[in-house]
Formats: structure tokens, C-alpha cells, sequence
């Protein structure tokens, strides 16, 4: 775990290379990203329940279909 004087070496640093302007634009799209990383992440762990439930209705939906077989064509005598 670094120190004290390490972070601020690192906000220093950061600081020269972007500027006090841009810092918070940089930590806004920041906070966005890591948003973004977990709502995904969220997202992939968990079962899609709406996948599932489209296809038990298209599962109904088939079973209510009448089924005709097709008909024996005729032999000519």
C-alpha cells in the first residue's frame, strides 16, 4: 500500500501531464468507466431471465400449433 508521499508524488505527476483543467473531465469519464464495468460485469453474472421467458412462450407457442402430417399422394392404378 503506498504512503503518503507517494500519493502525492502520483497526483503531482498526474497533474503535469494533464493539467488542473482537464482533471476533472479525466475523473468524470473515469467514474463513468468503472460504472459502466461493473454494470456489465453485474449483467454477465446474473442468469437472463428475459431470454429465458421468450423462449418458454415460444415453446408455448409451438406446442399450440396444430400439426397436420402430410397427406399420402395418391398412386396412380
Amino acid at each position: 500500500m503506498p504512503g503518503h508521499m507517494e500519493i502525492i508524488l502520483i497526483i503531482f505527476i498526474i497533474l503535469l501531464l494533464f493539467g488542473a483543467k482537464k482533471l476533472p473531465e479525466l475523473s468524470r469519464s473515469l467514474g463513468k468507466s468503472l460504472g459502466e464495468f461493473k454494470k456489465g460485469q453485474k449483467e454477465g453474472t446474473e442468469p437472463d431471465q428475459e431470454e429465458g421467458v421468450e423462449k418458454l412462450e415460444r415453446q408455448e407457442d409451438v406446442e399450440k400449433l396444430d400439426v397436420v402430417s402430410p397427406e399420402e399422394p395418391e398412386t396412380k392404378k
